[in-house]
């Protein structure tokens, strides 16, 4: 089997936290980035579901969001259309 390189650049607080929890579970960084992309080959994709910190992306949210479209599509929209009088 012929081998490659790869080489990144990583911010160095990231590095030194990711490393204290592969050590912590046995693994080496290098190991743990092969696991990866053999995961990543295997299933033809990323081996896990990205998480974003925006709280759009909330599992809370997107529920909210696929039902007002349920409910757009179904026709069971309610329109408010009402105008404020400046107090």
């Amino acid at each position: 089997m012929k081998t490659a390189v790869l080489q990144i650049r990583l911010d160095a607080e990231l590095k030194q936290q990711a490393e204290a929890i592969l050590n912590d579970i046995g693994l080496s960084t290098t190991a743990a980035v092969r696991f990866f992309l053999a995961q990543t080959v295997r299933r033809n994709g990323l081996p896990f579901d990205p998480v974003s910190a925006d709280p759009f992306y909330s599992e809370e949210n997107q529920k909210a969001i696929r039902e007002s479209i349920a409910q757009l599509e179904a026709g069971k929209v309610v329109v408010v259309n009402k105008l404020l009088d400046d107090e």
